[in-house]
């Protein structure tokens, strides 16, 4: 069930941010004399539309005769055809949840009809391309500001706050199951208790304490732990709910008890799995500052990460040519790496959001807002088929003064495009790989 209203929620959280970026698309192009032929949310075949008179400017039920009629019932429109344009702007809710998408009337470089995105000013085409960027730079600020006020997770080493206006707090790791006749179980320790301290020492994730436990294995060390319990008002000693008298009330023990672990070579030290802790911070008057700052840090890791991935793959595949055992075998481990920290829809959608949703609302919108900045920078990429790669070429056509013709532009981003869908299809696969094992 988890799983399924992970997956549930990774759909419309997808959906909306990939809507919010083309509604950055349409926003910009309104604002900048271009028609918008479509605006849809979801993919076709259509469920619903309605339709803008250009002349009175009120909207009406457009029937489905008349998409036939039209032969607009597809996002599939011909440039020359300037009765789209006239009849006025379509808004359309589609059946295939994979987002959303804008449809401007002229789309080719080449198109120089007024209205349309070809004979657009370069600025204004700058402002439309990158529309939709700002937008997921937008929702992402938005979320941490709000996060920042009502508690925000701390994911990353040296994540962005202002020190002068930042409060934690820090929750200690919980246990989340007990191995019988284990080095725990025999010390007393239960499901659900939480480590406040080992010998002393406070932890805020269990990797930390499985480190000081094998710096520590075979000897004794001092467990601080805090449980709550439901203890029966009259019946002191009846911890069990519910109890006879239907009296009870909740309390937190805290208490230390000594571990004696198991040597290194034991199946286990401890005996126990923790679930994932983390410390939340809060913010006040620089809640806003917080917002901005840890998305700009979130942008540059992420193309940070994008170039070690480019870095990894292009080394790994360049080290298979070598003579050199150990720098093939180096290699193959720089390309597995960089297949591991790639992941795509499946994998998002699989393997994320059930994760976060059952990791509660603050970390499923901690989530939403970094793929919101991820969405951004990879538009920004010079890919022909992304935004980035459309506005690099119509650059450099502007700087060589020559004329960007439709041919050459759709033979630039179908190319782009193919092998956009080729690079998906393998990191798929690398995710339903991932999730059968």
């Amino acid at each position: 069930m988890d799983i399924f209203l992970g997956v549930i929620v990774g759909l419309l959280v997808l959906m909306f941010l990939v809507t919010a970026h083309e509604f950055g698309h349409f926003l910009m192009a309104r604002r900048n004399g271009v028609n918008v032929v479509e605006f849809g949310i979801c993919f076709p075949p259509r469920a619903i539309a309605w339709i803008k008179d250009p002349k009175t400017g009120k909207w009406r039920r457009y029937p489905r005769s008349e998409w036939k009629k039209d032969k607009v019932s597809r996002v599939v429109y011909s440039d020359g055809d300037k009765s789209l344009a006239q009849k006025g702007m379509v808004f359309s809710l589609n059946w295939l949840p994979i987002g959303g998408f804008c449809q401007m009337d002229g789309e080719s470089a080449e198109d120089s009809r007024k209205g349309t995105f070809g004979n657009a000013k370069y600025w204004s085409k700058t402002k439309i391309l990158f529309g939709g960027v700002a937008m997921n730079w937008i929702i992402a600020f938005i979320i941490f500001t709000v996060l920042a006020w009502t508690g925000m997770p701390e994911f990353l080493e040296g994540q962005f706050t202002v020190a002068s206006d930042t409060r934690t707090d820090v929750v200690p790791v919980e246990i989340s199951s007990v191995a019988e006749n284990s080095p725990a179980a025999n010390a007393g320790i239960k499901e659900g208790d939480f480590v406040v301290s080992v010998d002393g020492n406070e932890f805020t994730h269990g990797s930390e304490i499985a480190d000081y436990n094998e710096a520590h294995a075979g000897e004794e060390v001092t467990y601080t732990i805090r449980r709550n319990e439901i203890v029966c008002v009259n019946q002191p000693q009846c911890i069990k709910a519910p109890c006879d008298c239907l009296e009870e009330r909740e309390e937190t023990n805290t208490f230390e008890t000594v571990v004696k672990l198991n040597p290194k070579d034991s199946e286990y030290l401890l005996g126990v799995t923790m679930a994932t802790s983390q410390a939340l911070s809060y913010s006040t008057w620089s809640a806003p500052v917080v917002g901005a700052g840890l998305t700009l840090q979130l942008t540059g890791e992420t193309f940070k990460g994008v170039g070690v991935l480019l870095w990894d793959l292009i080394s790994g595949v360049g080290s298979q040519f070598s003579f050199d055992d150990s720098v093939r075998q180096a290699g193959q481990e720089a390309i597995s790496e960089a297949g591991d920290s790639v992941s795509g829809p499946v994998g998002i959608i699989g393997v994320l959001f059930p994760a976060f949703t059952s990791a509660g609302p603050t970390n499923l919108a901690f989530l939403t807002a970094l793929i919101s900045v991820s969405l951004a920078c990879m538009n920004v990429l010079p890919i022909p088929a992304l935004d980035g790669g459309r506005w690099l070429l119509i650059t450099i056509f502007k700087i060589r003064k020559k004329k960007l013709t439709k041919e050459v532009e759709e033979k630039l981003v179908s190319r782009a495009f193919v092998v956009l869908l080729a690079l998906i299809a393998i990191v798929t696969i690398l995710d339903i790989i991932r999730i059968a094992k």
